[in-house]
């Protein structure tokens, strides 16, 4: 289910998502978006509705250090402790062999985009594009040929998108796009 896509020019970081819902062999659209502003970051999920919900209504985002020293920094650390706590009052997290496991899904902040994976490992990609979900593999091939064709950043998201959803059963359109730069003070 999903594909969320996340692109930075180093300034503005766009996430756009799609709205399937899927279930077994039935894919419906949804009104609740996957992409959302919480506090100073722009978030867009994949993995499930329930940890969307909980990131976007319940998780209390913690103020990130002023300037750009840290942060990556604090976004292993104090971000993620947060993420991590969030979610097992949710009612979310799950542990496996000692190991906690969460879902995936994408952060944008001052101009950095950040991929969280299950395992709450942060990563910070060197092509300044990143997609998750069961669409990210046709997201982030047409992310790559759009890298050098001048287009903005909320068009670029949009063709990631839609290559997923004529090619992806579980991408579905309508899509929801936010940006940094509308949030950021």
């Amino acid at each position: 289910m999903t594909a969320i896509v996340g692109i930075t020019d180093g300034k503005t970081v766009v996430i756009a998502g799609d709205s399937a819902g899927v279930g077994g062999d039935v894919t419906q659209p949804r009104l609740d978006a996957k992409v959302f502003v919480n506090g100073p970051y722009v978030i867009g999920y994949t993995t499930s509705f329930r940890m969307g919900q909980i990131l976007r209504y319940a998780f209390k985002a913690p103020v990130p250090p002023d300037g750009e020293d840290g942060l990556h920094a604090f976004m292993c650390t104090g971000f993620i402790n947060g993420v991590r706590e969030g979610l097992k009052e949710g009612g979310w997290a799950s542990k496996s062999n000692d190991q906690e496991e969460g879902g995936s899904f994408l952060v944008g902040l001052r101009g950095r985009l950040f991929e969280i994976g299950s395992d709450y490992q942060v990563g910070e990609l060197a092509d300044g594009y990143t997609a998750v979900g069961c669409g990210a593999e046709i997201a982030l091939g047409a992310l790559h040929a759009t890298a050098d064709a001048g287009m903005p950043l909320e068009a670029r998201a949009i063709a990631a998108l839609e290559a997923a959803a004529h090619f992806s059963t579980g991408v579905r359109a309508p899509f929801t796009i936010v940006g940094t730069a509308e949030h950021e003070g």
